[in-house]
Parts: C-alpha cells; sequence; structure tokens
C-alpha cells in the first residue's frame, strides 16, 4: 500500500538534478575532475530515485528495478567517492582507482542485469534487492559502499579538521561536517532496505542530499575575511 512516504523520491530526484546542474556549470567554469565527478554522481544518485519515483507512480518493472540496483546499491555513492578522490589524491592514484572501481562496478552491474528474479517477493510499488535468486549479488555492493565510506565520508570530515582552525574557514568546516552526516544517511537507509524496509531509505536518500547540498554551498562560499584583533596596529588611534 502506497503512504506519502512513498513519493519522497520524486522530490529527491528534482533536488539532485539540480545539484547535478550546479555542479557540472562550476565544473565547465572551474575545471576539475572532482567537479565532474560529483556531478556524475548527482546524475546517479538521481537515477536511482528517480526508479523509485517510478515504481511508486507505475508500478514493479524489470528493468527498473535493474536500473535501481545499479544507480542505487553500486553507484549511489561510489562517483561521489570518486570525486573526493581526485581531490585529495594525485592524479596517478586516483586515475588508478578508477579502473579498480569500473571494473568492480562493471561486473556488478553484469549479475544485477544477468541475475534471475523471483516473482514471489516481488511486490507492486516497492523495491527491494531480496528478489534477485542470486543472492550473492548483494554481497557487491558493501564492498562498494565501503569504499564511499573511506573517501567520501572520510575525505569530508579529514577538510572540516583541516579548515576547523581557521576563523575566515570555518564555514567550510561547517559544510564538510554537513556533507559527511549526510553522506552517512543514505548507507543507513540502504541498510535497512535489507530487512524489507524501503521507505526508511527513501527518508533518508532524501534528507542526506539535502545535508550534502546545504554542506556544498556552505563549503564553497566566498571565505570571509579575517576579523581585525582588538590590538592590531590599525585599530590603535593615532595623536595628530
Amino acid at each position: 500500500m502506497r503512504g506519502p512516504v512513498h513519493y519522497i523520491p520524486i522530490l529527491t530526484t528534482v533536488v539532485a538534478l539540480l545539484f547535478a546542474t550546479e555542479l557540472f556549470r562550476r565544473y565547465r567554469k572551474r575545471g576539475g575532475l572532482h567537479l565532474l565527478w560529483w556531478g556524475i554522481g548527482m546524475l546517479t544518485y538521481a537515477g536511482g530515485t528517480a526508479a523509485e519515483a517510478y515504481v511508486t507512480v507505475f508500478g514493479w518493472d524489470l528493468t527498473v528495478f535493474r536500473l535501481w540496483y545499479v544507480f542505487g546499491a553500486l553507484l549511489g555513492g561510489a562517483p561521489l567517492a570518486q570525486g573526493s578522490v581526485y581531490l585529495h589524491l594525485s592524479r596517478r592514484t586516483a586515475n588508478r582507482l578508477t579502473v579498480a572501481l569500473v571494473l568492480v562496478v562493471g561486473a556488478g552491474a553484469l549479475a544485477v542485469f544477468n541475475s534471475p528474479v523471483d516473482p514471489t517477493l516481488v511486490e507492486p510499488h516497492r523495491l527491494t534487492g531480496r528478489v534477485m535468486t542470486w543472492s550473492w549479488v548483494r554481497f557487491i555492493s558493501p564492498f562498494v559502499n565501503l569504499y564511499a565510506v573511506i573517501f567520501l565520508i572520510g575525505g569530508a570530515i579529514k577538510s572540516a579538521l583541516q579548515y576547523a582552525g581557521r576563523p575566515e574557514l570555518r564555514h567550510r568546516a561547517a559544510g564538510n561536517w554537513l556533507i559527511a552526516t549526510g553522506a552517512i544517511l543514505p548507507g543507513i537507509g540502504g541498510s535497512f532496505t535489507r530487512f524489507g524496509y524501503v521507505e526508511v531509505l527513501y527518508v533518508t536518500e532524501f534528507i542526506g542530499l539535502l545535508l550534502i547540498f546545504a554542506g556544498y554551498r556552505l563549503a564553497t562560499r566566498a571565505p570571509s575575511a579575517a576579523p581585525v584583533p582588538l590590538f592590531h596596529p590599525a585599530n590603535v588611534p593615532i595623536n595628530r
């Protein structure tokens, strides 16, 4: 039975597409492979939530289910993490990790599209990976999610700690804390889908995306001028 929570992915998809547009616009102006990967990550994020929205409105579909699993479970956080890899690591290391990630995700996607589905486990307006009879396929996504935890969440925490000690850049520290928190939430929701509670995923995807978007906006805001100390020479009156 559908309820209001099942329509949340529609909003999530719209926000993700707006975020992707902003990221690609910034990439065109400034360059940087991290921005390109983040933009791709927002597109795959939108792809996963769009599949959820489709099933809510039109009902379960085999192809849409497979796309949902690839975009959501395998690509939900991986491209975003790859953006952080290009931001924090050397280009050579990042390129090597890209090859490894593409191979793992490609193999996982191939398995998802070839796994038979148990029709008795299909629900008309809900999605779950339990319908795949090749249950081993579901053990691939935790490794990809661990990759996202290490580089996306870990990278945001690293940046937050680096900026925290600089008063003029504390807004960047706060932004990165928001990004780290937002990145954690979909992973929590994804864990609930393994037990059949896909509605938790819908909520955490939306809230997590809002936090990441807000954190990105805050972290990329122009730094404020450093405050002049009380006893700075500029504050000492000159007797004429």
